[in-house]
């Protein structure tokens, strides 16, 4: 059964824009799957580990027939193809995947969580998602009362 899924692509090493390309081609060769929807890419500071250089940041929508934990190992091998180093928490990598949403589930497990645990907070995730996902809600709230909300949203800028 094919499913929408939100993706977050983030980048701050070497080409950051190459990064994010190459991830968006490895995620279109993915078996029963196929991006339907890509939002503008944004420049943004980072959030947490602030000493790194500025983000690259974007939100695609994908038609999938994995399941989330499927997914998540297969974008979990596109960030290792791409040299994803998990050194320092919210630190610098080449590229980070994040599972957004996944049909409109709920998840809570050690390995996975939908929706994304940080994703209300970060402008620099929910900006990108209102470009291709405008009326989504989350607990019956809009995504612009999230983005009002966002301690971020004045540090982000479309990338030229």
């Amino acid at each position: 059964m094919e499913v929408d899924a939100y993706i977050a692509l983030g980048s701050n090493i070497g080409n950051r824009l190459g990064y994010i390309q190459k991830a968006i081609k490895a995620i279109c060769k993915l078996e029963n799957t196929c991006v339907v929807k890509v939002s503008e890419i944004y420049e943004t500071n980072p959030v947490g580990y602030v000493e790194q250089d500025k983000f690259l940041n974007m939100v695609i929508m994908i038609k999938t027939c994995f399941t989330p934990f499927e997914l998540l190992e297969k974008l979990q091998e596109i960030e290792h193809m791409l040299k994803r180093k998990r050194v320092i928490h919210w630190g610098p990598r080449t590229i980070d995947l994040d599972i957004l949403t996944f049909d409109g589930i709920t998840l809570h497990d050690p390995k996975l969580t939908i929706p994304h645990p940080e994703m209300l907070k970060r402008a620099f995730v929910l900006i990108p998602l209102k470009d291709i996902a405008p009326d989504i809600k989350f607990y019956g709230n809009t995504i612009d009362f999230y983005i009002k909300t966002c301690d971020d949203k004045d540090t982000i800028n479309i990338f030229k």
